[in-house]
Order: C-alpha cells, then sequence, then structure tokens
C-alpha cells in the first residue's frame, strides 16, 4: 500500500488532471464538435441488454440517467460542455420523442465501497432506469485492496438493480502521466470481471482516453491542457458513450417513433 504521503502526492496528480479536464477560470461555454475522435468498434459495442431501460422507452418513452461521478465528471463553469450534459443532448436528438434527462450526482474524493453503500437509497430517490456508475481511480490512488474494490462493484451493482435501476460501469480515466505512478491494472481488470459477472455493460473509458492520446487525437501529457481539451475530451466520451447506451437496448431509434 502507498505512504500517505505518496498517496497524497498521486491525488495531487490525479486532481491536476481531473481540474485540467475539468476546465479552469470562467469562460463562456461554446457548443462542443466531437467530430474526429472515433472509436474502435468494439468499444461501442455490447451484447448485454439493459432491459429496464428498454421497457422504460417502450412503455413510457422517457429515458432517466443517473451519472454518479467524481471530479472528472464536470467542467467547472462551462457544466453544458461536460459529457453528462453533452450526453443528454445526444441522446435526445437520437431520440426523437423520448423525454431523455441525465443528472450528475458527485461523489468526489469517495472510494467505490463508501459510493455503494449510499447507491441504493440514492436510486430510490431519484428512480433513475439507468445507472452510469463512474469509479475507480480513487480507489487506485488510495491502493485499495483489490478484492475488497471487487467486493464494493458487485454490493453496489446489486443494490442499483434490487432499486429498479439498469447499470454500465464506467472505468478509470487514463493519463500517462498518473499512469507512472499508480497501477490501474488490478482495478480493471475487476471491474471486468465484475461486470461479466454481473452482465452489466462496461464503458471502457480507460481504453478510449488511451486509444485517442495515442492516435493524437489529444495530447493527455500537456502539462497544460486548459479548459478546449477538457471540452472535447467531455465531447467525445459523450458521443462515444450515447452510441455505447443506444448499443446496450439492441433496439433501432427509428423503431421508438412508431411505439405507442
Amino acid at each position: 500500500m502507498a505512504s500517505p504521503r505518496l498517496r497524497a502526492v498521486l491525488l495531487g496528480v490525479s486532481l491536476t488532471l481531473g481540474l485540467a479536464l475539468a476546465g479552469g477560470p470562467a469562460v463562456a461555454a461554446p457548443e462542443v464538435a466531437s467530430v474526429g475522435c472515433e472509436a474502435p468498434a468494439y468499444l461501442l459495442a455490447t451484447d448485454l441488454k439493459i432491459g429496464r431501460v428498454v421497457a422504460s422507452l417502450k412503455n413510457d418513452r422517457k429515458l432517466d440517467i443517473l451519472v454518479i461521478g467524481s471530479r472528472s465528471s464536470s467542467i467547472s463553469s462551462a457544466e453544458s460542455t461536460a459529457y453528462p450534459a453533452r450526453l443528454q443532448t445526444l441522446l435526445r436528438d437520437k431520440l426523437p420523442g423520448i423525454a431523455v434527462n441525465v443528472t450528475l450526482e458527485m461523489r468526489m474524493k469517495r472510494t467505490a465501497a463508501e459510493v455503494a453503500s449510499a447507491i441504493g437509497p440514492l436510486v430510490t430517490e431519484r428512480k433513475p432506469s439507468l445507472v452510469i456508475w463512474q469509479t475507480g481511480t480513487y480507489d487506485a490512488i488510495r491502493s485499495i485492496d483489490p478484492e475488497d474494490f471487487r467486493s464494493a462493484l458487485s454490493e453496489g451493482i446489486e443494490a442499483s438493480q434490487k432499486a429498479g435501476a439498469d447499470v454500465i460501469l464506467m472505468n478509470l480515466q487514463y493519463s500517462p502521466r498518473t499512469e507512472t505512478m499508480i497501477n490501474p491494472t488490478p482495478y480493471l481488470d475487476n471491474m471486468r470481471v465484475v461486470a461479466q459477472e454481473h452482465d452489466v455493460p462496461l464503458f471502457d473509458r480507460f481504453a478510449l482516453m488511451r486509444h485517442w492520446n495515442e492516435t493524437g487525437e489529444f495530447d493527455l501529457f500537456s502539462p497544460s491542457p486548459g479548459i478546449d481539451l477538457a471540452m472535447r475530451v467531455h465531447g467525445c466520451l459523450a458521443r462515444a458513450l450515447s452510441t455505447f447506451v443506444l448499443d446496450a437496448t439492441h433496439i433501432n431509434p427509428l423503431e421508438l417513433r412508431t411505439l405507442r
């Protein structure tokens, strides 16, 4: 386990990235184009089906999504360009006639275990048909035992499902800087295993961001990435996530036009 001093350094580095990808001083929030940030098809496809979402779309013509995230789920002073807000816009465009609402619940500096214990009551209160649970980074920084992390994931998924929501797991953000200081592999692997055990889709944010960095779409190694990069990354994540969510329903969006 990392020493308290090392954990503080790692947290500082992670928060530097998170704040960079969350934006800096207040600026105008222009519409963010996500054209060009293509993703490998295998990262956006899943054989698993989010059945509660399908039922909500067909029976109620609505889609309520709760994103349970951290600092990297937001952009300071430009929330309309953060991926939850962009996801809502994209899904509304792709699902005409469906009432789409995406809300964000920030749980900063919380381990998966700390979040899992609160998921059940949170889902019961908000009543989403889909929970997108973004987790793993803080556990890696804190060197939480991977088995404890795995158990917490299972607890949170089961609590969400019991409360009536489908779940999509979203794994760690990728940073070439923090990867040299922490080992994300045990947490990435456990998220994959738990997702398979519970038949829930896993949105591989880590692999997507690494792909975009390696192909030159973004320079995530930049010491001063700035708000422009933050908005581009969030726009691309929202675009990929909207495709992923719809793929997990296994419904052709055009079919929804004829639903009564």
